[in-house]
């Protein structure tokens, strides 16, 4: 029988996703430039064919190897599921929102961009605290901040560079958002990871008796 914190960790964990998914659609839609990645999936995606959540998950795979070299282990497989249900989500939110935010004022692009980089942030903190498969991306944040032993701001700024460069060259949706994500996203990661830090601990002690939970908690720090 799964433990009911686990449960509510599976629940966590699809929801920061749908959050992730449903901010990066937001800054798509808004049309003031995406994230860099983000940049780098719609250039493909304009460019070469296939959606943008199609590109989601063929680069996580590459990811997934890159990130493997990396820390020297065997492949996450996992995080190809992560990947999978992130570019379902980003497809079905651009679908659902192509017809509903179309901003042509200067105002409502910003308020949009706006709402989708703030989402973002929360939506990758929420569900990188469950500690369950990260997206392959987010993994390479982790592993880089591990290795250069700096915090989040650090290692996602480096990573957000390095896409930027591949999405100029597929001419990806470069612009004033692009420059904000790569200045403000590493700052909000930062700034979520410890308010849900705190809110995940409280949800799951209040969810789950104080002795399974404390056995937990320590199991999962151990590893």
């Amino acid at each position: 029988m799964i433990k009911w914190a686990s449960k509510v960790k599976y629940v966590l964990f699809v929801f920061g996703i749908l959050l992730l998914t449903l901010g990066i659609s937001f800054t798509i839609q808004s049309d003031l430039g995406t994230s860099p990645f983000d940049a780098l999936l719609v250039g493909l995606s304009n460019n070469v064919g296939l959606t943008v959540g199609s590109w989601e998950i063929l680069i996580a795979f590459l990811l997934i190897g890159c990130n493997s070299i990396l820390k020297r282990q065997k492949p996450e497989i996992l995080g190809l599921l992560t990947a999978f249900i992130t570019g379902i989500g980003i497809d079905m939110w651009l679908f659902l929102l192509k017809n509903v935010i179309t901003p042509e004022l200067w105002v409502s692009k910003v308020i949009y961009f706006g709402i989708g980089l703030v989402v973002i942030g929360l939506g990758t903190a929420i569900y990188l605290q469950t500690n369950f498969a990260p997206i392959p991306v987010d993994r390479l944040t982790l592993i880089i901040q591990e290795l250069t032993r700096t915090n989040l701001f650090f290692s996602r700024t480096i990573i957000y560079l390095v896409f930027l460069i591949m999405a100029l060259i597929f001419h990806g949706p470069i612009g004033i958002g692009t420059l904000l994500t790569v200045c403000l996203g590493g700052l909000l990661l930062n700034f979520f990871m410890a308010i849900t830090e705190k809110l995940l601990d409280r949800i799951l002690s209040n969810s789950t008796p104080a002795s399974n939970y404390d056995t937990d908690k320590k199991h999962s720090m151990m590893k």
